[in-house]
């Protein structure tokens, strides 16, 4: 059994982390388009270009943790000698140099691309080393629900925090507030990885790979048809996922037209999510996990889908319904990340050879790649409703942004329930796949 703070050192990597991508999912694009001055359409081409580095540095750099031989471990030493680096990258991220219109588009895809690759480097070693802490499949989903639990506090202080902060540093200057803002949260984020790094051990033994090339490592894991099944699922939840997060701002300002409760509104939905990571493991414990995450996926595409109906002048419903989607939806991440682990172990009995930082890498690809996708169709969306920053929108923009931020995601997280239908890895299954590797 691990020590509870031993999961908590782990889980405040995850707050680290959280502090990047929570703001890229809730702000970025908000950022880009009415403080940086991008048009919606540009934003969009921006996230989903940027996602052909991760085809590349993804597979790489799970490979890489793969050999990594140190008296740290695999993974562990990435979290100590990229923590500074992040936080630098992630506070000329949210810069605003005085550049001209094609300076900015550069300044734009430069830097958010070195985002995209600094986190690749930090978050694929800390999320394989979940998996590494324990072999106990129990134990897998107590670490996760920590993880996701102090993540999502990571996006609690984000989202209860940034506008905020902007305001009273900014002064007026909401270009200089976002880059002071980014200053604070990036030194936190880094102290916290260091907290991770010195609070956690491996205890999974990776076998070595007696110089296998990556592209090998790539046929044996495409032999993994679990591996398949997560890495669909996914990506499509992060497209629904993101989609919705992304516009959130947008909804609240133009649909509902209280720009105040901003902070507010986004603010709950955290707190529906850290209260569906709390909740995670207990649920596990009671339900076959295959079957939980599927319900749950269908709860939030209802929830989602419903909200279309709810009237702008209806708040507190409006609010509510916020809530719950997050509660729902985040129940399930816990249980998604468990499962990797399960799908590592699935690939070491069938092919006789344990790939855990590929098989992390590749799905943290798809992940990403869905989180591209969610956020350059948004933007793609409010240019095709003829949105026009900080302005009055129509009402065909407004119904635009409604149903952006309602009925579309839905229909990911639908997708999703359908997918794991083809996942197959229960309790007794990984029950019986830790017996095969104890006895071998």
């Amino acid at each position: 059994m691990l020590q509870v703070k031993e999961k908590i050192a782990y889980g405040l990597g995850d707050t680290a982390s959280n502090i990047v991508f929570q703001t890229v999912m809730l702000f970025l694009a908000f950022f880009y388009t009415d403080i940086f001055g991008l048009s919606p359409a540009i934003v969009g081409t921006l996230f989903l270009s940027i996602r052909v580095l991760d085809a590349i540095t993804d597979p790489l750099m799970g490979a890489l943790t793969d050999r990594t031989r140190s008296k740290h471990g695999h993974f562990r030493p990435y979290i100590l000698w990229l923590a500074i680096p992040f936080g630098a990258i992630s506070v000329i991220t949210f810069t605003t140099p005085d550049l001209g219109d094609t300076g900015k588009v550069i300044y734009a895809f430069a830097t958010y691309a070195l985002l995209m690759i600094a986190y690749t480097a930090i978050n694929i070693p800390y999320s394989a080393l979940g998996g590494a802490l324990t072999p106990n499949p129990e134990e897998r989903v107590t670490v996760q629900s920590y993880r996701f639990t102090f993540g999502m506090l990571g996006g609690l202080l984000v989202s209860a925090l940034t506008i905020p902060l902007v305001d009273w540093l900014g002064k007026g200057d909401k270009a200089l507030g976002y880059q002071l803002t980014m200053v604070i949260m990036s030194i936190a984020g880094v102290v916290m990885f260091f907290i991770c790094f010195y609070g956690t051990k491996e205890r999974v033994e990776m076998p070595q790979t007696n110089g296998r090339p990556l592209k090998a490592d790539l046929q044996l894991l495409w032999r993994n048809d679990q591996w398949r099944v997560l890495c669909a699922a996914a990506f499509v939840l992060l497209v629904g996922m993101v989609l919705r997060n992304t516009l959130a701002i947008y909804y609240v300002k133009y649909y509902l037209e209280q720009e105040s409760m901003i902070t507010q509104f986004i603010t709950l939905g955290m707190i529906g999510n850290i209260l569906g990571c709390v909740v995670s493991a207990y649920a596990a414990k009671r339900i076959c996990r295959i079957k939980l995450y599927r319900l749950l996926q269908v709860i939030a595409g209802v929830i989602s889908a419903a909200s279309v109906l709810v009237d702008s002048s209806s708040l507190i419903l409006a609010f509510v319904m916020h809530f719950l989607w997050g509660f729902f939806l985040q129940m399930a991440t816990p249980l998604l990340w468990a499962k990797m682990a399960d799908v590592v172990d699935y690939g070491h009995v069938k092919t006789g050879e344990r790939l855990t930082g590929v098989v992390y890498s590749t799905i943290v690809f798809f992940i990403k790649l869905g989180l591209a996708l969610g956020g350059a169709i948004a933007g793609w969306l409010l240019a095709f409703y003829g949105y026009e920053a900080d302005q009055a929108q129509s009402e065909t923009v407004k119904q635009g942004i409604l149903w952006s931020f309602t009925v579309f995601p839905a229909l990911c997280f639908f997708v999703v329930a359908f997918l794991m239908k083809g996942y197959t890895l229960n309790n007794t299954k990984v029950s019986e796949l830790q017996q095969s590797l104890q006895t071998n």
